[in-house]
């Protein structure tokens, strides 16, 4: 899958943001106080929300502060026709000015690709970067197979999460998936929390990654699930090209949702990180 094709330098992502969104920023959940360590900055991968994080979140706040975002198209966060990565990032720049202007950022999959455009256009914004299970390249996967099942549920028989996840069942999705997908479903509203019409046509900039140049020298860590293929020995040249000071690790036991496979483990790679 190709990702966003034109050639994206630093002054073209830049540049003026998507116009449907500028000027309301990303809903945001805060725990925890400031203290004398950075504050961390939490960006979720596709389909998910800053609830998410939120055990994990919490657990890390009694050192700094944390906050965690919906990205756009996700959550209570607002709605565009736009999902491409500088976007995505200049989003996370301005929650990041609001807070002060610098602070460790962790994503995960989505997430942590708009992390690293993040940290590679708005380089003075970031303190350390948490890249969880992900790398600076276009995938050749598509998650819009799982649309498609959310959008076969029929709302109108739903009064309770379980019965979403019935019928997610029913369309092949497993039980794991079927529990994270219904935490973005408003059950009274009748409607997903996601914008699946734009999610769907801005699929193949999501498994992308847009070409940017230079590198960002600040502390880096790529932390993986020993059971997952997203972060294979092929990529780390490109990762280190633009990520030289990377670190590598992972948590053995664990895939892509390695946050929510060993949430103790890879709590304590963050924490570990964060405070070397």
């Amino acid at each position: 899958m190709a990702g966003l094709g034109a050639r994206a330098d630093r002054k073209g992502l830049t540049g003026v943001r998507d116009a449907a969104i500028t000027g309301a920023m990303l809903n945001t959940i805060t725990h925890g106080t400031p203290t004398d360590h950075p504050p961390l900055l939490i960006a979720h991968g596709l389909y998910g929300s800053g609830r998410n994080w939120g055990v994990i979140a919490k657990r890390l706040s009694d050192e700094r502060q944390v906050i965690a975002v919906d990205m756009r198209n996700h959550g209570t966060s607002p709605q565009s026709d736009n999902h491409s990565y500088h976007d995505l990032a200049g989003d996370l720049a301005e929650v990041i000015d609001a807070q002060g202007g610098r602070m460790d950022v962790l994503g995960h999959s989505m997430g942590g690709k708009a992390a690293m455009v993040l940290a590679l256009l708005h380089p003075e914004a970031v303190n350390r970067l948490v890249v969880a299970d992900i790398a600076p390249v276009p995938y050749q996967h598509s998650q819009a197979q799982y649309i498609t099942a959310m959008r076969s549920v029929d709302l109108s028989q739903v009064t309770r999460r379980s019965d979403a996840q019935a019928q997610l069942a029913e369309a092949g999705v497993d039980a794991m998936l079927q529990s994270f997908f219904t935490q973005s479903l408003d059950i009274e509203g009748q409607r997903w929390r996601l914008n699946l019409d734009a999610l769907e046509r801005e699929m193949a900039h999501i498994v992308g990654f847009p070409e940017v140049s230079g590198a960002w020298a600040g502390p880096a860590l790529f932390l993986t699930g020993a059971n997952s293929d997203y972060v294979i020995p092929a990529y780390r040249d490109r990762i280190k090209a633009l990520f030289p000071k990377a670190r590598f690790a992972k948590i053995p036991g664990a895939g892509h949702w390695l946050h929510a496979e060993k949430p103790r483990e890879f709590e304590a790679a963050v924490r570990a990180f964060l405070n070397s």
